[in-house]
């Protein structure tokens, strides 16, 4: 099955940048919607971003001009790139990602039952 394993979480400082990685086993990756997601201690999961198979973004209002969602098919990897962090942003961050085919090339996801496959969870905490 295809596996999904993240990487660059830490402890940062407020106004600090920190990129997620996200790499995904198979041949088909080309083929699949990406997103991250986070979950903070005691709250729901939310969508921080989404990026379609033919590279169409979304990014949340409240991270809308600090973070940045990009993929790099030849390498099988989605990334997030975090920059001006803020203390509000520390959570448990998760890749996840769908099969897309046909005319889906541009649709993006935004809901976590959209997803079939997840990563495993990095965290981010950011200090004042």
């Amino acid at each position: 099955q295809v596996q999904l394993v993240e990487s660059g979480g830490g402890l940062v400082q407020a106004g600090g940048s920190l990129k997620l990685s996200c790499v995904v086993s198979g041949r088909t990756f080309s083929q699949y919607a990406m997103s991250w997601f986070r979950q903070a201690p005691g709250k729901e999961r939310e969508l921080v971003a989404a990026i379609s198979s033919g590279g169409r973004t979304y990014v949340t209002d409240s991270v809308k001009g600090r973070f940045a969602i990009t993929r790099d098919n030849a390498k099988n990897t989605a990334y997030l790139q975090m920059n001006s962090l803020q203390p509000e942003d520390t959570a448990v961050y998760y890749c996840a990602g769908r099969v897309t085919t046909g005319l889906a090339g541009s649709v993006i996801y935004k809901y976590q039952n959209d997803y079939d496959r997840w990563g495993q969870g990095t965290q981010v905490t950011v200090s004042s």
